[in-house]
């Protein structure tokens, strides 16, 4: 898909850091339209669950989702016949369902708080920032010019689009300095033998998780009291 918050000729030298964030495009886009799907399974043991309550399960699937397959991936390694480059594509591939799961997680959330997710940059903010926990939540504040202890709710629904698509440029090479780099040590992590890489694998995207569901806290704080 486009990415006009990135837009631009890419060099080169920057093409693999272009290709992580066209994938957490493509995740944001796919996982939009499921968001309200995502929150109604949270609600369906207790249809009449609080905000709060939604939100701490989604917080629980979300851990659980993305810790899980980071260890799935990562035990393919010690299974009789496969081979490494199975497991490099395995987790080349989980990589783009973890971008997915925590693009799903941010917007699902905002959309508990009443934050607007309609618009593609109010989107890429959201994701990003979490994803990034302080150094993205630092980047929306200073760019902005605005200052306030929620970030997602003070700031994303507020700011101009043309703000927005500044602070997701910044974001966008943050992202890529941070996951890049971190994700390809993982991936050859991820393939290590006799079960080390479900290790790797399982503990690198529970550490992912918490940092996301501890920047969603701050982003967009205590939860409504009830269902706007």
């Amino acid at each position: 898909m486009a990415t006009d918050a990135f837009d631009g000729p890419v060099p080169a030298a920057a093409a693999p850091g272009q290709r992580v964030l066209d994938l957490l495009d493509k995740a944001i886009d796919i996982q939009g339209p499921l968001v309200r799907k995502n929150i109604a399974r949270a609600r369906q043991r207790n249809p009449e669950a609080t905000p709060a309550q939604v939100i701490r399960s989604l917080e629980r699937m979300y851990v659980s989702a993305l810790t899980g397959t980071g260890a799935a991936v990562g035990g393919t390694a010690a299974a009789p016949g496969v081979g490494t480059g199975i497991a490099l594509a395995l987790s080349a591939g989980e990589i783009f369902s973890s971008l997915e799961l925590s693009a799903l997680f941010a917007l699902s959330i905002a959309e508990v708080h009443g934050v607007p997710i309609d618009e593609v940059e109010r989107r890429r903010t959201i994701v990003l920032g979490i994803m990034l926990g302080g150094s993205g939540s630092a980047t929306i504040t200073k760019v902005a010019e605005r200052t306030g202890q929620h970030w997602g709710r003070q700031v994303v629904s507020k700011v101009p689009a043309e703000t927005l698509r500044q602070i997701n440029k910044i974001l966008g090479r943050h992202f890529v300095t941070k996951y890049g780099t971190k994700q390809g040590i993982v991936v050859l992590g991820r393939v290590a033998p006799f079960g080390i890489g479900a290790v790797i694998g399982g503990a690198a995207n529970a550490a992912m998780a918490s940092l996301a569901v501890k920047a969603a806290r701050h982003a967009f704080g205590p939860p409504p009291s009830e269902w706007s």
